[in-house]
């Protein structure tokens, strides 16, 4: 399968797993892993399917329980990255399909700290699209080519989708779920990223980081 033609049967196959169930809020917070048929047009389906805070211009999404096996039957013709800190790989893992760590947002250096937020202040790595295309290059691929970022739920990926697309990236896709998933809404567990994603998918992964793929070592 050619890379021009794996999206369009991507979105065929699997973007209604993103689909919510009946009654449900399209404005939450939770991308189901699983779901039934809700329309002829894929991408006009998902548009409702995904909350605000994940959808993309190029509106290219898959949830990790898909993504796992699609990823692993076309893996010349992709380039999967890993968009989050070098610190949530150390303690949270990574999936050992990942091409490449290319953070999309950079560790705090703990100069700047947010009061109102209670948090240190992030900034957008300004490499970012010019180490994808290198990836890219490295690869054989072009922006022409599928290029599927994952993060920690989805919101961040997105931003970084979105840039690529405004970069001129023709198929920027991310797995809607991420690696950790969507935190529990209310009932037992609230708070935790037990829903979905690509580690509760029971897809690979690992915390021995592979120095290859790591940023700053491609």
């Amino acid at each position: 399968m050619s890379a021009s033609t794996w999206p369009r049967r991507l979105l065929a196959a699997v973007v209604f797993a993103l689909a919510l169930p009946a009654g449900a809020d399209p404005g939450g917070t939770t991308c189901p892993a699983t779901g039934e048929a809700i329309s002829a047009d894929p991408r006009a389906a998902v548009a409702g399917a995904i909350p605000p805070a994940k959808r993309t211009r190029a509106a290219l999404y898959v949830s990790a329980y898909d993504a796992g096996p699609l990823i692993a039957g076309h893996a010349q013709e992709i380039l999967f990255v890993d968009v989050r800190t070098r610190g949530e790989l150390m303690f949270a893992g990574m999936p050992t399909a990942v091409d490449a760590h290319v953070p999309y947002m950079l560790d705090p250096d703990g100069s700047r700290f947010d009061r109102e937020r209670g948090a240190f202040v992030l900034t957008v790595n300004p490499d970012f699209v010019a180490r994808i295309d290198r990836l890219l290059a490295a690869k054989g691929l072009t922006r022409a080519d599928p290029v599927v970022l994952i993060c920690q739920g989805g919101g961040r990926a997105a931003k970084a989708a979105d840039t690529l697309a405004d970069a001129g990236f023709a198929q920027p896709w991310i797995v809607v779920d991420g690696f950790e998933g969507d935190p529990v809404a209310d009932g037992p567990g609230t708070g935790l990223r037990t829903v979905n994603g690509w580690r509760n998918a029971g897809l690979a992964w690992t915390t021995k980081l592979d120095a290859a793929k790591m940023y700053g070592s491609q």
